[in-house]
């Protein structure tokens, strides 16, 4: 049980000295955007830590219901990274947006570009 405990500990204060890194994202689709076909939009944040984070999809500022999102993953240097995604079909006129909030930063939105 002591040796959980100190492994614990050493692991708790390896992370503190950390360094805060600003997430990277990016948004975009399974399939080349085509308006009125079905597709997924995903927001792949990476990069980050700490790992406290907020990630939301928006379809013209509202957030989109029924999104899903992976486990947190650990990448090399305590830094982390994120997938958020949902079904939708886009249409002419809507934006659809990532927006990612970090710590106690403003929260930041990023923008699908459909590619059409």
């Amino acid at each position: 049980m002591f040796k959980l405990a100190v492994v614990a500990l050493v692991l708790l204060s390896a992370s503190c000295f950390a360094k805060q890194s600003d997430p990277k994202v990016q948004v975009y689709s399974r399939n080349p955007g085509e308006y009125g076909k079905k597709n997924t939009l995903i927001c792949y944040v990476s990069g980050f830590h700490p790992p406290d984070i907020t990630i939301k999809l928006l379809k013209n500022k509202q957030e989109i219901p029924g999104s899903h999102q992976t486990d947190l993953a650990f990448e090399q240097g305590w830094q982390f990274h994120l997938t958020k995604y949902v079904d939708f079909t886009p249409q002419v006129g809507e934006e659809y947006t990532c927006s990612v909030s970090h710590m106690n930063k403003p929260e930041k939105s990023f923008t699908w570009e459909p590619d059409m």
